[in-house]
């Protein structure tokens, strides 16, 4: 199925969502997509599917920074992520094709990005070409690049520093101005508690970060 299609087959609306990065700032973002249930809906999977794996472009002639670790940040290429069913099936979870309004361009993970807007922005992949289900948990990037840092969930929590700075608070872009930076409290799932913290009744949010 290719982009045409999924604009054809599913119907594109807005989603204003808050972003928040693991460095610690946040900002608003309108971004253009459709909800993934509808997506997984469509394609049926069977009942063994426990996950959802996402897997991006793996171009290094047309992103230099995917030519060597180095240059790609000490990553192993192409990028990987995964969901499992429950949030991937989220009302909020979305494979944006758009943000401001417009097509979504290169650097915001053309043609096709994924957005999950109660978890740290790198949980949502870019530049996605490939989704799959598994029984079993599928890899992810920083996970395994260092998991001491990045847990499989990575969901917001104020509660649970990075290894090297706090999480507690978060600085936000576009507000204040230049000499003025304005911080706020972080929320816990990034202020969706209410909607999806019933997805991790079960789990201890320090251990499983």
């Amino acid at each position: 199925m290719d982009i045409d299609d999924i604009i054809k087959r599913f119907p594109l609306e807005e989603r204003i969502y808050s972003f928040r990065c693991v460095k610690a700032w946040s900002m608003v973002i309108p971004w253009v997509g459709f909800p993934l249930e509808k997506l997984i809906q469509f394609v049926e999977p069977t009942s063994a599917a426990r996950y959802v794996a996402f897997q991006t472009l793996h171009d290094p002639e047309q992103m230099p920074g995917q030519k060597d670790r180095f240059l790609g940040g000490g990553l192993d290429y192409p990028y990987v992520e995964s969901l499992t069913m429950e949030e991937a099936l989220h009302p909020f979870t979305l494979p944006a094709l758009g943000v401001y309004g417009k097509t979504l361009p290169p650097q915001n993970g053309a043609p096709i990005r994924l957005v999950t807007p109660w978890k740290y922005g790198f949980k949502n992949i870019k530049s996605i070409v490939k989704i799959r289900f598994t029984r079993e948990r599928p890899p992810s990037t920083w996970n395994l690049a260092a998991p001491d840092e990045y847990g499989f969930y990575v969901n917001v929590n104020p509660d649970v520093d990075h290894t090297r700075w706090s999480q507690a608070s978060e600085r936000v872009i576009g507000a204040g101005g230049l000499l003025n930076v304005q911080r706020q409290p972080t929320l816990l799932f990034n202020g969706y508690a209410e909607q999806v913290a019933h997805l991790y009744r079960r789990l201890n949010l320090r251990d499983n970060f």
